[in-house]
């Protein structure tokens, strides 16, 4: 479905003809305008018409219907392709959720097609058009400013992982706590969150820089100090979900020790009345073998002398097993 249809001349806009024709030729033909269509997961015939009026690349074409594309920067003739991945993320939640933003720009048109909840454009093109002397650089200007938004909420995605993952941190390391298996599991969920977010981060490197450098057509040069801030901010980010994941790894490696230590203690424990048990179990085993000739069968205090053996040498282990800490 078409979200928005505009012409924007000398950064201000006009609405554009209901006629993608009529609209692509008034900007073109006016020499300091371009048309800007946003779109929203559109179906194939739905895209015929843009894709045969701005002469948009086959293969272009085809990620932008299907999605589930990794970010990347396709240079075209007559057209620039760049695919980001927009995240969704809400504090306490078990997921991070990726969509994905396609934007194809050419001399005189942008064209966005968005797939997923994750939504920037309607803030982007509303800011965009409170700043005309930034819209009036050309469809480089739209592709700059959807770029910069989406890579600084990254950051703040950062951020609210590191947020909560502090407060995993300290919930699994709170003494008692995390004695089963239940904080391996939220560990290796959050390590999860992670790996998605990398994965819309870490391959935006690339187009970052090749935007940000002089070879890219389609690119007004006065934009590419713009870009090279985005790319800092994505490094940035890149640097903060590294290590998110090495501490979350140290955590978890932690927590593993930590379990095993508590084993550990567990088995001393275990041994330690087991051989309190022990003990007087063998006595009693011995005299309850049914010999004629044993010593104190046939003594008044036998009896009683096994009893107190078993008392004394079980005081004696307790003793020991308490001084090395085992009990």
């Amino acid at each position: 479905m078409i979200v928005d249809c505009a012409i924007y001349r000398d950064g201000r806009r006009t609405e554009g003809p209901a006629d993608f024709s009529d609209a692509i030729d008034q900007a073109r033909n006016s020499g300091n305008a371009f048309l800007w269509i946003g779109l929203y997961e559109p179906t194939e015939d739905e895209f015929a018409q843009v894709t045969s009026e701005f002469g948009l690349h086959p293969l272009a074409v085809e990620d932008a219907l299907r999605a589930h594309q990794r970010p990347k920067l396709e240079v075209y003739d007559d057209s620039l392709f760049l695919v980001l991945k927009p995240i969704q993320y809400e504090e306490g939640t078990t997921t991070v959720t990726t969509g994905e933003l396609m934007i194809f720009i050419g001399d005189c048109f942008v064209v966005t097609v968005r797939h997923g909840e994750a939504n920037p454009l309607g803030a982007v093109r509303e800011r965009l058009e409170h700043t005309p002397d930034v819209l009036q650089h050309g469809p480089t200007a739209v592709m700059y400013a959807v770029s910069d938004a989406v890579v600084d909420h990254y950051l703040e995605v950062a951020d609210a992982l590191h947020t909560d993952l502090d407060a995993l941190e300290a919930e699994v390391f709170t003494p008692d706590a995390g004695v089963g298996g239940g904080s391996a599991g939220r560990i290796y969920a959050f390590k999860r969150k992670v790996l998605e977010f990398r994965r819309a981060t870490a391959p935006l490197t690339e187009p970052m820089a090749r935007l940000a450098g002089a070879t890219v057509p389609f690119v007004h040069r006065h934009s590419q100090p713009f870009f090279r801030d985005v790319s800092d901010h994505l490094t940035r980010t890149n640097d903060h979900v590294d290590s998110l994941d090495r501490l979350l790894s140290d955590i978890l490696s932690a927590h593993l020790a930590q379990m095993g230590v508590r084993q550990n203690d567990d088995m001393r424990k275990i041994s330690a009345w087991a051989a309190m048990i022990a003990v007087p179990t063998m006595i009693a085993g011995i005299y309850g073998m049914n010999f004629t000739h044993m010593p104190e069968l046939s003594q008044v205090w036998g009896y009683p002398a096994a009893l107190a053996a078993m008392v004394i040498a079980i005081l004696v282990l307790y003793r020991m097993f308490k001084r090395r800490g085992w009990l």
